[in-house]
């Protein structure tokens, strides 16, 4: 397992031909080992499904391949201890090989099977999650999902929601040398982020959260230092509390919008929070496994970002991020403790037999 890591972490898959290449190789693996996937394609993109079991009753393994750039010597895996060094050893090609492995052994007993698993691995995760979102439109939702992102064996129970969008302030253009004759749309950005951090839906929490987060991403405005910038984009990436939701936290924002004369919401993107409960029947049983595992108590925690379990919990699966132990993941140094791996392979397939 830990050689097809080290393999899979030299494909260089920070863009989408290497992505695909990471993907095909994970195919070829599993077809060695006697197990038929099938490929799907969207927008030049490639996701591998595969499944063993009978039954309705249906639990997902996902993991991407795509990872973010990283400089040339981080794809060249080396081991420091019981650390695997290397870009994407964390996030989550890691995961990703405990996963397949996991899925190899359970194919080899079938007949200890009682539901259906499938493997689901995707390319596109850490820049759109085109892919997964693909395979749920397609059906492939079923009814509980592990994404085997870096939690050190810790379950991500809930995730944040999203909102992204453009705030368009205008104003006046007039000489530099004389302001008072037009109307700064940079001032008035300023006024309006005084505002917008007063909103109330800023207030939200939950046991997992103690507040949204607010983002000022990017911020556009002014061409020539002699004109007075009748034009301000403010560039907003908001992160909200599983409970509220992106239309009323929109109303708001619009609400405020309306002080400031000609100004314009622009929506990019939302996505829904991820609200998986504790007593969810499939996190009740893989706490009890992880524990036993790891001779050691298990957590629950809220992600602040966002996984692809986010297009699975909008069809009504139960889904979860929960995967090995590693650290600085997107960072110089990203690594994974290789003792966490096995560990991690082990409690799936106890996770899935019990």
């Amino acid at each position: 397992m830990i050689d097809l890591l080290k393999d899979l972490i030299r494909i260089k898959s920070d863009n989408v031909e290497g992505a695909n290449t990471a993907l095909l190789f994970c195919k070829n693996w599993l077809e060695e080992r006697g197990i038929s996937p099938l490929i799907y394609e969207n927008d030049s993109k490639l996701m591998l499904v595969a499944e063993v079991g009978i039954g309705e009753e249906c639990i997902i393994l996902n993991g991407h391949v795509d990872v973010v750039p990283g400089n040339e010597d981080q794809f060249t895996p080396y081991v420091d201890g019981d650390r695997l060094f290397g870009r994407g050893t964390a996030d989550m090609k890691a995961g990703v090989a405990a996963m397949m492995q996991a899925f190899y052994e359970l194919s080899l007993i079938p007949e200890k099977l009682t539901k259906r698993i499938q493997l689901h691995i995707v390319t596109d995760e850490e820049t759109f999650g085109d892919t997964s979102k693909y395979l749920v439109e397609l059906g492939f939702h079923g009814n509980f999902v592990v994404c085997g992102e870096p939690t050190n064996l810790h379950i991500g129970l809930q995730a944040k929601g999203i909102v992204q969008l453009d705030i368009i302030l205008k104003g006046k253009a007039s000489h530099g040398s004389r302001p008072w004759e037009g109307d700064n749309a940079i001032e008035q950005a300023f006024a309006f982020d005084q505002k917008m951090r007063k909103l109330s839906f800023l207030t939200a929490s939950n046991a997992f959260y103690d507040y949204p987060s607010l983002n000022l991403a990017k911020i556009h405005a002014g061409e020539r230092f002699n004109v007075v910038p009748d034009k301000c984009i403010l560039s907003y990436d908001i992160r909200f509390v599983p409970g509220q939701s992106a239309e009323d936290i929109i109303s708001e924002i619009k609400h405020a919008s309306n002080s400031f004369p000609l100004s314009e919401v622009i929506i990019h993107s939302t996505a829904p929070a991820v609200t998986t409960e504790e007593d969810n029947i499939y996190v009740k049983k893989l706490l009890q496994v992880t524990s036993t595992v790891t001779k050691r108590p298990t957590e629950l925690f809220g992600q602040h970002g966002s996984a692809d379990t986010r297009f699975y919990a909008a069809k009504g699966a139960g889904a979860i991020e929960f995967g090995p132990s590693g650290e600085d993941w997107h960072g110089e140094k990203e690594y994974v403790l290789i003792p966490s791996i096995e560990q991690f392979k082990l409690i799936l397939v106890s996770f899935i037999l019990e």
